[in-house]
C-alpha cells in the first residue's frame, strides 16, 4: 500500500491527501474509522475518475449497514482552482458498489479527497425505524426543557417576583402576568389595554375553586401532575374555554373522552355541546346509539331531555334514526 494511503479524521470529517495519481490508475485508501464502522475510499481513473466511498467488510457492517448522509469534495492542492463538490448524497451502504461518484478528469497529481458525514444511522437488530447513532437536539432540548420547567415551578411555588393576585371562590393565588399573558390572549388583553385588571393587578376567578385554580396555574406553569390534572379536569375545560387556552381545551377533550361510561355520558355529552368539543360528542353519541348504552342511562334520559339544548335533542334523534334505520 502506498504511503500516502492514510485517511486523517477529526470530528465527522475524514480526509485523504493523495500526492501522486497517474493518468489510468486504481488506489484505496486504509481504512478510518467514523461512527461505529471502518471505512474505505477508492479512486479509479479512466474517462472520468470515479470516487467510491464503503464500510470495511465485516460484522458490523453485515449485519447492521450504515445509511449514511455526506458530501464529498475534490481539490487540487496548491492549485488555484474551486473544489468539486457532490450533492448530498444519503445511502444504505453495504459494499463499494452501492455508492460511485464520476468527478472530473482534469484532477491528477496531487490533491485532496474530503468526505464529510452529515449523519449515520443504523437499523436496530431486533428490527424497527432507523434512527442517528449521533445525538441530536433531542435530549440536550429534553434537559433544557427540564430545567426551565424546575425554575417555573420555583417561580409559582415560592412566589418569586409575582406582580398579580388572583381571587378564587375560597382564596388567593399569586402569579405573574407575562406568564398568563403568553399562555392566554384573554389574560393578555386584560393587562394589555386599560382594563381594571391592568390597574388593580388583580384578576377575579370566582367560579373556580382554589385548588381548581392552582391546578390551572399548575398547567400554565409546566408542572401539573396527572392526578392533579384528572381531578379537576372538568374546571379545567371550563378555564380553558374562557380564557382560550387552546392546548388546554384539547386536552382537556381527549381525556374525557377516554373513560366514557354509562354513569357519565350524559353530563359528557352536555360539556361537549357546551364547549364544542365535536370528538367528544361524536364519541357519546356513538356509545350511546351505536353501542347501545342508551338502554342503560334510560332512567336518566327524562330528565335530561327537561335540560338538554333544543338543538342536541335534534341531533340525537338524527343519530337514532341514523342507527336504528330499517333493513
Amino acid at each position: 500500500m502506498a504511503s500516502d494511503s492514510k485517511v486523517e479524521t477529526i470530528s465527522r470529517l475524514a480526509q485523504w491527501r493523495i500526492e501522486s495519481f497517474g493518468p489510468c490508475s486504481y488506489r484505496r485508501s486504509d481504512s478510518f474509522k467514523v461512527g461505529i464502522w471502518n471505512w474505505h475510499l477508492s479512486i479509479e481513473k479512466n474517462r472520468y475518475m470515479y470516487v467510491r466511498l464503503f464500510p470495511e467488510p465485516g460484522r458490523v457492517s453485515k449485519d447492521q449497514p450504515p445509511i449514511a448522509k455526506f458530501i464529498l469534495r475534490v481539490s487540487n492542492i496548491g492549485a488555484n482552482r474551486r473544489p468539486y463538490i457532490s450533492p448530498v448524497h444519503e445511502r444504505l451502504l453495504r459494499n463499494s458498489e452501492d455508492f460511485v461518484w464520476p468527478v472530473d478528469s482534469t484532477f491528477h497529481g496531487r490533491f485532496i479527497i474530503d468526505v464529510e458525514f452529515l449523519d449515520l444511522k443504523i437499523y436496530p437488530l431486533n428490527g424497527g425505524e432507523a434512527s442517528s447513532i449521533w445525538p441530536h437536539e433531542g435530549p440536550m432540548q429534553s434537559l433544557a426543557m427540564s430545567s426551565t420547567l424546575r425554575c417555573l415551578s420555583r417561580m409559582l411555588d415560592e412566589g418569586i417576583h409575582t406582580d398579580v393576585t388572583i381571587n378564587t371562590a375560597d382564596g388567593t393565588l399569586r402569579a405573574h402576568k407575562a406568564l398568563l399573558s403568553a399562555s392566554s390572549p384573554v389574560f393578555e388583553s386584560m393587562f394589555l389595554h386599560n382594563l381594571k385588571e391592568k390597574e388593580s393587578s388583580i384578576i377575579n376567578i370566582e367560579d373556580m375553586s382554589l385548588e381548581s385554580c392552582m391546578a390551572l396555574l399548575s398547567y400554565i406553569y409546566g408542572g401539573i401532575r396527572q392526578e392533579e390534572f384528572w381531578k379537576h379536569r372538568l374546571a379545567l375545560l371550563g378555564a380553558a374555554n374562557k380564557y382560550d387556552i387552546t392546548d388546554l381545551k384539547e386536552c382537556c377533550e381527549e381525556s374525557l373522552l377516554e373513560d366514557i361510561n354509562s354513569s357519565n355520558v350524559l353530563e359528557r355529552l352536555q360539556e361537549a355541546w357546551l364547549y364544542q368539543l365535536e370528538k367528544l360528542k361524536k364519541g357519546c353519541l356513538m356509545y350511546l346509539f351505536d353501542f347501545g348504552k342508551i338502554y342503560d342511562v334510560k332512567d336518566e334520559i327524562n330528565g335530561f331531555f327537561m335540560h338538554a339544548d333544543r338543538e342536541l335533542m335534534v341531533e340525537m334523534f338524527q343519530e337514532v334514526l341514523t342507527v336504528w334505520k330499517p333493513l
